[in-house]
């Protein structure tokens, strides 16, 4: 019976019930019709997809669609660099630049869109009169050139940093990928946090640098970044050209 399990034993199924005379015969007309049916709606179907039009069902929504054309890459940077003669003045950004602030010491740099957040050191020049770079050893740090002005200063703040190092990418290795009206935050020692909008980007080779476009003396606060770009060349350990980020003060905040 239903439920019922023999001792030792796996459950077993039910016992199908037994079938009814004239079950078969009835069956078997059922089964007829039904294949009738069947046939009837297939023979239906072709005829109207024969003739669409006679019916009702063509429609210019129906039609399909042709895949767009891909778009394709290029190849070309995203923004073309700034390109000038070395006495024509920074590009700026198009944006009003906010009144200069006074001097402050640097202590960070943060480049939100670059993942760029790193502590500042202070430098001077080398011997040779070529400004100096951070260690390579951190590299996670940028170097500010005390002989020019502070960030959020009039006139412009020049900050270096290592594009990459033996051990590694360094703090500016995503300096390529800003864009022009990107911001560049600055932290102060005075509490103060300097925010600048970038106007230009610039690839210079190493025996033509714009000196008086990075060094000139300017009334707006401006920010000058520095690092690496072009080719290395194994010969000297050097590369080829500098890569020269151009932002002007558009604004401060208390940290």
């Amino acid at each position: 019976m239903s439920g019922y399990y023999p001792y030792g034993g796996a459950p077993q199924a039910p016992v199908p019930p037994p079938e009814h005379k004239g079950s078969t015969a009835l069956r078997t007309v059922l089964i007829v019709a039904a294949i009738a049916g069947v046939a009837t709606v297939v023979a239906g179907l072709l005829i109207v997809l024969r003739s669409p039009a006679e019916y009702g069902l063509q429609s210019s929504s129906r039609d399909s669609l042709g895949l767009q054309a891909q778009p394709k890459n290029t190849g070309q940077p995203e923004q073309a660099y700034f390109q000038a003669p070395a006495n024509v003045p920074p590009p700026l950004p198009q944006i009003k630049a906010a009144p200069p602030m006074l001097p402050s010491t640097p202590v960070q740099i943060i480049i939100k869109r670059l993942g760029v957040k790193a502590p500042i050191k202070s430098v001077g020049l080398r011997r040779d009169g070529t400004i100096e770079v951070p260690p390579p050893n951190n590299r996670n740090l940028a170097g500010w050139y005390r002989n020019m002005s502070t960030p959020g200063e009039s006139g412009p703040a020049v900050l270096l940093g290592h594009v990459d190092t033996r051990t590694g990418p360094a703090v500016f290795a995503r300096l390529k990928e800003i864009k022009n009206g990107d911001t560049i935050e600055v932290k102060r020692q005075d509490k103060t946090t300097a925010v600048f909008t970038v106007g230009g980007v610039e690839q210079a080779s190493k025996k033509t640098f714009p000196t008086q476009r990075v060094y000139g003396a300017r009334d707006d606060a401006q920010l000058h970044l520095i690092t690496c770009s072009g080719t290395y060349d194994r010969t000297t350990g050097h590369y080829t050209d500098n890569l020269i980020v151009y932002a002007t003060m558009t604004g401060s905040y208390r940290s």
